[in-house]
Parts: C-alpha cells; structure tokens; sequence
C-alpha cells in the first residue's frame, strides 16, 4: 500500500555580497526597492513566507553569513511560485541591476530545498543547504532551478539514503 507524500513548499535562501553598506549613498536605489520588492513578493500567489528581522521590515540588518552579506529566505508553495514571481514580476528588473549592487559570486550563492508544509527553516538549516550545495553540487537534498528535484524525489532521499 502506498501512501501519498506530506505536503512540501519550497524554502530558497540566496545571500548576496554587498559592493558598500546599505547606508552608502550608492546602494540606495537598492534599498527604495526593499518595500516594494518584498509586498510584491508578499502578494505573490504561492508566497508563504519570508524572513525578516524581529521588528523590522526585513533581514536586511541580519548577518548570519559574514558582515558584508546579506540574505533572503523565504518559502513557497510551489518551484513554480516562486519561479514566476522571481522571473516573470517586476522582480526580474530588479535581478538585472544586482551588479549595481552586490559583488559576483563564484560559488552557489542560492539554495533550494523542500520542507513539509508549515515548517518554518532556520537560517542554520538554511545555510547548512547552501554549504552543501557548494560542497556537493545538486541532490534532492539542496538544488538550483537550473538542477531541481520534486518533493517527492527529496522525500524519496530521504527515506533511501545513499549506501
């Protein structure tokens, strides 16, 4: 008897290396994007999540991955919400300005992962993805859009670990 695999979202965190402090006059086109971009993504069908800073708008003012990175996690119904919302919204003309912005990472700097329905990642099990995507490449367990796996695949991982 099979039974049907729990519910999954996607959780993603991306981390992105600062060119100058978020209060230097040249980021600031960076940081008037920051409420609009996120009550977009907000608003997005699919959107169930995102992190931010007790008190505060955003995670812009956490650090967990070196003084000079930021981060942006959240989680999502759907590969395909977030896709559309990243890659088919405003969102994309914001993406094609990053260099403005943030310097050029030369390993995996956004993670994928599925988790059951209702749970909420810690930015440690956030990075600890994104650690071992840029240690062992793709796999169920941490993905790209480029390289992706279905809940099911990742649960299926899950219950055969490799041998």
């Amino acid at each position: 008897m099979t039974t049907a695999a729990p519910a999954a979202h996607l959780a993603q965190i991306n981390v992105a290396t600062l060119r100058h402090p978020l209060d230097d006059p040249r980021m600031a086109s960076f940081v008037e994007l920051l409420d609009p971009v996120n009550a977009a993504a907000d608003g997005t069908p699919g959107f169930v999540w995102r992190l931010a800073e007790e008190g505060q708008p955003d995670a812009t003012g956490m650090r967990p991955a070196g003084e000079d990175v930021i981060v942006n996690m959240s989680v999502w119904e759907s590969q395909e919400a977030l896709w559309d919302f990243t890659y088919r919204s405003g969102h994309l003309e914001v993406m094609r300005r990053r260099r403005e912005w943030f310097e050029r990472h030369v390993e995996a700097h956004l993670v994928l992962w599925w988790v059951p329905a209702g749970h909420i990642p810690t930015v440690g099990e956030a990075l600890e993805r994104l650690a071992h995507l840029q240690t062992h490449g793709p796999s169920p367990h941490a993905f790209t859009f480029a390289s992706s796996y279905t809940a099911a695949e990742a649960a299926e991982a899950v219950e055969t670990p490799a041998r």
